[in-house]
């Protein structure tokens, strides 16, 4: 056999993949265009000025009310809960879009610090007339007016990246259910008579429906007739709560019980 010749053995142990850097070639060549594209329209419209013309302030406007129609379909899309409310979506369209309009006139007015102190006291005065259900609510409130204040700094290249990067981010922790605590699932409560032993009537059923269980408490009500029962259970996968539940009664003597979910995405 002869052996491989110089050129041919450093071709092979370069790795060079000519369709891969093909496809990365025409990728900087499309973001140079768009590059250039962008920096010709900027000077043909006037967007290079010291002071926005009305050609850029309505242009401002009308991305910080797209941007804002996003993060608002984002809110509703992963919105969990009974609260959902058509107002606030629009509260955080009208707070960006307004946002922007003040900081276009602070960053080109010659009084631009007092007015910037006069927007701050503004903001410290408005109050929500609607309490704010959960924490994620507040949180939008500060993405809409951080895209408002991006767009209003004639940013608006990096107001479309970063709000398209915060949406993309901010809908995947959502359907991933990102950083959920592994959590007891359900809370069971029952009522037995004080001759049954519940540690030998109820286990066996737990050990065949439950990964994990916790007594709570030990009550006795009707006067001391009963003993009423709490458990913290976190249920298997693909368990039959009406067989559960059939199996507890009837080991409970027909007395009663509840099962309550704790994993809950209502508002409180």
């Amino acid at each position: 056999m002869t052996p491989f010749s110089g050129p041919s053995s450093g071709r092979q142990g370069s790795g060079r993949n000519p369709l891969r850097e093909s496809k990365f070639s025409n990728s900087m060549n499309s973001l140079a265009f768009i590059t250039d594209t962008y920096e010709t329209l900027r000077e043909q419209l006037g967007f290079d000025l010291i002071t926005p013309g009305f050609v850029e302030v309505i242009f401002a406007l009308g991305v910080s009310f797209g941007l804002n129609l996003i993060i608002g379909t984002l809110y509703k899309a992963t919105y969990r809960g009974t609260r959902y409310s058509q107002d606030y979506v629009h509260t955080l369209v009208i707070v960006g879009t307004v946002t922007t309009i003040l900081i276009l006139v602070v960053g080109s007015h010659p009084n631009a610090q007092a007015i910037g102190f006069g927007m701050f006291a503004a903001f410290a005065m408005i109050r929500f007339r609607r309490n704010l259900g959960q924490a994620r609510d507040l949180a939008f409130i500060l993405f809409s007016m951080m895209t408002g204040m991006v767009v209003g700094a004639r940013l608006y290249p990096t107001a479309a990246a970063t709000t398209i990067v915060m949406v993309a981010a901010i809908y995947v922790l959502s359907k991933k259910e990102a950083f959920a605590p592994k959590r007891a699932s359900h809370q069971l409560r029952i009522r037995v008579n004080n001759d049954i032993q519940y540690d030998e009537a109820f286990y066996p059923i737990f050990e065949e429906f439950a990964d994990a269980t916790e007594l709570i408490s030990v009550e006795s009500i009707q006067a001391g007739m009963m003993t009423e029962l709490r458990w913290g259970i976190l249920l298997k996968t693909g368990v039959e709560i009406s067989d559960f539940m059939e199996k507890l009664q009837v080991a409970s003597g027909n007395n009663r019980v509840i099962l309550t979910s704790t994993q809950r995405s209502f508002d409180r």
